[in-house]
C-alpha cells in the first residue's frame, strides 16, 4: 500500500471512529423511536437523492443533477467526452438511486397508517448537511482536482452508518428493516472510498498536494460528524464531538483485507 495512503488512513481513522459513534449512540439513546427514525431515513433519502459534492457533475443533487448533465454532454459523447466515463457515471447514477429506494421503501414500512408516502420532493436537508456541502464545493473551487480527490476519499464516512446498521442485524422489527437496507448500501459504498484512494495514489500528487489533501480530508470528516449528529437528532453533546476531534477516541481499524491492499 502506498504509505501516503495508509498515513492519511491513520489521519481519518479517529474521525470514522467518530461518525460510527454517533451512530450507534442513537440506537442506544432513550430518545430512539419510530417517529426518529422516519426522521433521519428520510434525512438519508435526501442525502442519496439530492446530496452532492463528490463529482463533477452533481451539482444540482446526485440524481437529477447527474441526469440533467448527461443529456447536456450527450452531443459530445466520443468527441471530447469518452464513452466509458458516461457508462461510469450511468452504473454510479444507478446504484445512487438504489440506496435511496432502499431507504425510502424501510421508510414506507415503518410509517404510521394515514402517512403519506415518502417522496423526493417532500424531502429537505438540515443546516450540518447544508455545511458539509458548502465545504465540498468550497474545496473543488479553490483546490481543483486535489479538492475533488478529498471529496472522494471520505465520500461516505467509511461507510460507518452503514456497518453500525448493519449490527442491528437480528434484533427484529424495524431494527432488521433498517440493518437489511444498510447491508445492501454498504457493498456499494465501500468499493466507492477504494475508488476514491486510488484515485489519490495514481494522480502523481506532489508533497504539497499531500499535505492539502490531509487538511482538506481532516476538515471534511469533522463536518461529516456534525452532519450525521444533525441528521440523528444530536446523539452527541458538542463536548463530545470537541473531544473527539482532539483524537479521545479509539480509531476504527481499516479493513485491509476486504480492500485487498497490503498494509
Amino acid at each position: 500500500m502506498n504509505p501516503r495512503i495508509e498515513h492519511l488512513v491513520a489521519v481519518a481513522a479517529p474521525l470514522w471512529a467518530g461518525e460510527a459513534e454517533v451512530v450507534r449512540t442513537y440506537w442506544t439513546s432513550p430518545k430512539h423511536t419510530a417517529q426518529t427514525d422516519m426522521l433521519w431515513l428520510a434525512r438519508q433519502c435526501f442525502k442519496e437523492f439530492w446530496g452532492s459534492g463528490v463529482s463533477k457533475y452533481d451539482r444540482g443533487g446526485v440524481f437529477l443533477g447527474v441526469m440533467k448533465k448527461l443529456i447536456e454532454t450527450a452531443p459530445a459523447i466520443d468527441i471530447t467526452l469518452d464513452r466509458t466515463e458516461v457508462l461510469d457515471t450511468l452504473e454510479g447514477l444507478k446504484a445512487e438511486f438504489s440506496h435511496y429506494c432502499a431507504f425510502a421503501d424501510v421508510y414506507d414500512e415503518i410509517r404510521p397508517a394515514g402517512t403519506p408516502k415518502l417522496n423526493p420532493h417532500v424531502l429537505e436537508a438540515w443546516p450540518e448537511e447544508d455545511a458539509l456541502t458548502a465545504l465540498r464545493y468550497q474545496h473543488q473551487d479553490e483546490h481543483g482536482a486535489v479538492g475533488m480527490r478529498a471529496c472522494k476519499f471520505t465520500e461516505g464516512g467509511y461507510c460507518t452508518l452503514f456497518s453500525e446498521g448493519m449490527a442491528l442485524a437480528g434484533k427484529g422489527g424495524i431494527e432488521e428493516k433498517i440493518a437489511a437496507a444498510c447491508a445492501m448500501v454498504y457493498e456499494d459504498e465501500f468499493g466507492h472510498m477504494l475508488a476514491g484512494m486510488t484515485g489519490i495514489t495514481d494522480a502523481g500528487l506532489k508533497d504539497a498536494d499531500w499535505k492539502l489533501i490531509e487538511t482538506l480530508v481532516v476538515a471534511q470528516l469533522q463536518k461529516r460528524i456534525h452532519m450525521r449528529n444533525g441528521q440523528f437528532g444530536y446523539p452527541l453533546a458538542e463536548a463530545r464531538i470537541q473531544a473527539i476531534f482532539r483524537g479521545d477516541i479509539l480509531p476504527v481499524a481499516f479493513d485491509y483485507a476486504k480492500a485487498k491492499l497490503a498494509a
